[in-house]
């Protein structure tokens, strides 16, 4: 069955921001061996690097996994594109590229569930570790010293302006730094752009060390399968497409299974570790029963409000603009091809903006198409809960490795998610009316006058709300007598040995943010713990007011 049976030290499955992180950490010395496997291909095309290119990768089944969601009561039975990044990078290379932490409250209620050294004192010295923050900052939250670069976006609108202004009127305070001291407020968002490009996790973390002889990149390699001796993991399986021969590679110390929320627990549950009795039902057999893989899913689900501008222009991809901009972005300046789509956040109360947050805003510009096809800018407002409550799962549906996993968030399940999505569309549809945006003859599109009612609100977030893309928690780290953990706070997989998981997975509850900044604390913390090192030590804070969990 094996062609070849090459031997590591780390053999890590996934390339994405978890595993570029780990192969430059695990590599940097030269003492370890160090094999990375990639599903997808190189990350050569340029459309990858260039921010703008975004609307063009997400959609190509070359560099992303098309995966959907399970149609549910909460998407008024509709099923949501997944998408999943399937290149070097994973989904670095395809995301919004927002740099965004989350609030200390969050960590802190990872650490009560039983998970020592994950409070936000804990983790902080490894966000700071990660990150070269180039732009006005706070040192004692921030790094400016690491591999990935965290800049500021500095391409202004008017439509943007207006809508800051018109949250600071509202009472929203301008906040310089989200990812300091505390997260409520309003402003533009950083993101890990430099001057004009993308950087993702394989620019930032794998272009360093691509030379070292101790590290061995194979891309277009799909983990089947990992190998076991008794309970200990001692190697993967893995295939350069359907069809293909199968290829293993083996571990000497350990296997770091880093391929994200739907692909991790998917290989566990391949490879005979989960649930007993679905295992049993897709004929695989059972290594080490392990009822929380798959389990305790979470994501943000978001809804978007259109609203129609009028005496101004918002973006075009199209014609004289598209080339004006494009020569701006060779030029070095300010361009629209150079940002990330959602543009300004606002850390915000659904009920009263002023209050503690428990809805993230993202504001975006663009063009609409109605349905008599007539076509004019608009603003696009998103939102969505920050800590929703909802669970779902993530399971294998057969024994084939190349068959895409059952994926059910289970959104709006929980009344509290039903009331929250409510009044985050009242709360948006309050700032599409405020004066600042009044000179503009700013008026709501969508969901527009056939609401009228919060029973309409609802049924509108279910026919039309998506997904955030922060899918997360299908290996929950936790206790061992805890039956929905799966990793305990080494990120060692329970009841085995020589595995751990290191990706969004192990996240005990989705932070209230965009997921990728803390997947790559999760790295770099991961690492120190493989290597055997004394963690970095704690940085004690006063939490403010405004980062305490709602």
């Amino acid at each position: 069955m094996s062609v070849e049976a090459d031997v590591f030290d780390y053999v890590i499955v996934g390339a994405g921001a978890a595993g570029c992180v780990l192969a430059n950490r695990l590599a940097a010395d030269g003492t370890n061996t160090v094999c990375l496997l990639e599903a997808g291909p190189s990350d050569s095309s340029i459309l990858l690097h260039i921010p703008a290119g975004i609307y063009k990768t997400c959609s190509n089944p070359k560099y992303a996994w098309q995966f959907e969601t399970e149609p549910s009561p909460g998407t008024a039975n509709r099923s949501i594109p997944m998408v999943q990044g399937r290149t070097l990078g994973g989904s670095t290379a395809i995301n919004g590229m927002i740099y965004n932490r989350g609030a200390a409250a969050d960590f802190d209620e990872w650490a009560r569930h039983g998970n020592r050294g994950w409070g936000y004192a804990d983790v902080l010295p490894y966000f700071k570790r990660t990150e070269r923050r180039l732009g006005a900052c706070d040192p004692f939250y921030r790094g400016t010293d690491g591999l990935l670069p965290v800049t500021d976006c500095d391409w202004r609108h008017p439509l943007c302006e207006a809508f800051i202004e018109a949250a600071l009127n509202a009472g929203v305070p301008r906040n310089p730094d989200y990812n300091g001291a505390n997260q409520a407020g309003v402003g533009y968002y950083q993101r890990y752009i430099e001057k004009g490009w993308r950087v993702s996790a394989a620019r930032a973390f794998l272009r360093p060390i691509a030379r070292k002889k101790n590290l061995d990149v194979r891309t277009n390699a799909q983990a089947t399968a990992l190998l076991f001796e008794g309970k200990r993991a001692v190697g993967v399986r893995y295939a350069r497409g359907q069809g293909h021969p199968m290829t293993e590679v083996k571990a000497r110390s350990e296997v770091i299974l880093s391929a994200g929320a739907a692909n991790s627990p998917k290989l566990l549950q391949l490879s005979g570790v989960g649930a007993a009795g679905m295992l049993s039902e897709l004929g695989i057999r059972v290594v080490h029963e392990l009822s929380g893989v798959g389990a305790n899913v979470q994501d943000h689900y978001t809804v978007h409000l259109i609203a129609r501008v009028e005496g101004i222009e918002t973006v075009s991809r199209n014609g004289v603009a598209l080339l004006r901009e494009a020569g701006k972005w060779m030029l070095g300046r300010p361009n629209f091809l150079a940002v990330s789509p959602s543009l300004v956040y606002g850390y915000v109360n659904s009920q009263d903006l002023r209050c503690t947050p428990d809805i993230q805003l993202e504001l975006a510009l663009g063009n609409y198409t109605d349905q008599r096809a007539r076509r004019f800018p608009v603003i696009k407002l998103g939102y969505y809960q920050l800590r929703p409550k909802s669970i779902g799962h993530v399971r294998a549906v057969s024994a084939d490795p190349f068959q895409a996993p059952l994926i059910q968030p289970n959104y709006l399940a929980d009344d509290r998610d039903r009331q929250v999505v409510v009044n985050g569309m009242k709360a948006v549809q309050q700032l599409f009316r405020a004066p600042e945006l009044r000179r503009y003859n700013c008026t709501e599109e969508l969901p527009g006058q056939k609401i009228t009612d919060d029973t309409d609100r609802l049924q509108f977030a279910r026919e039309i709300g998506l997904t955030a893309y922060h899918l997360c928690g299908s290996c929950r780290m936790g206790p061992s007598d805890s039956a929905e953990s799966v990793v305990d706070d080494q990120l060692r997989v329970h009841g085995l040995n020589g595995l751990r998981v290191a990706d969004a997975s192990i996240m005990p509850a989705v932070p209230s943010a965009n997921t990728s900044a803390a997947v790559f604390m999760i790295a770099e913390k991961a690492a120190e713990m493989i290597l055997g090192r004394q963690p970095l030590p704690a940085l004690e804070c006063v939490r403010p007011t405004e980062a305490a969990a709602g």
